[in-house]
């Protein structure tokens, strides 16, 4: 409840001084329990770790008493740019425009403001600054690791087809 990002099962082992298995079976059974009883909160397991969080049915009524109406959502375009490069990182800025269509400059730069994607590299032969999701992208979209994305990457252009994109300058 204090920590503001989910907490291993190590580091909690090490905080009450126990073993990671019997950690993770008291929390496997935590979470359980807390569903049967239908709290106010589920614990979940997510962003590697686990953390507490508002059962699903009682959202909009926390959401209404912590933001007072006003929602910070992602818009179209954003959420269109989040999807390549959770499923194509690391990636470039170029490469994420030439999938798109559109400059997507600004929606990166949201995007990094949000703390939904960062810096993870350089290309080693363009120079360009590459860029994945966060921590925070995998708890914002109820995620345990990038491998519980839905299989959306074969309607993604492929390598080839990037390649051919960026001789022709378009990436």
């Amino acid at each position: 409840m204090v920590l503001d990002e989910p907490v291993t099962e190590e580091a909690l082992a090490t905080a009450l001084r126990s073993t990671v298995e019997e950690v993770g079976g008291l929390l496997d059974t935590l979470a359980q329990e807390y569903a049967v009883q239908e709290r106010g909160f589920v614990l979940r397991r997510l962003g590697g770790g686990w953390r507490l969080y508002t059962r699903a049915d009682l959202a909009p009524v926390v959401e209404g008493f912590l933001l007072g109406g006003q929602q910070a959502r992602l818009t179209q375009a954003a959420l269109e740019t989040l999807a390549v490069v959770a499923y194509r990182q690391p990636i470039s800025r170029a490469r994420i425009g030439a999938i798109r269509g559109v400059n997507v400059d600004g929606v990166v730069r949201t995007l990094l403001a949000r703390g939904m994607v960062t810096e993870v590299g350089q290309d080693p032969t363009a120079g360009a600054v590459l860029y994945g999701t966060t921590d925070l992208f995998l708890q914002k979209m109820g995620l345990d690791s990038l491998d519980d994305l839905p299989a959306l990457a074969p309607y993604l252009p492929s390598a080839e087809v990037l390649e051919e994109l960026a001789a022709e300058g378009l990436a």
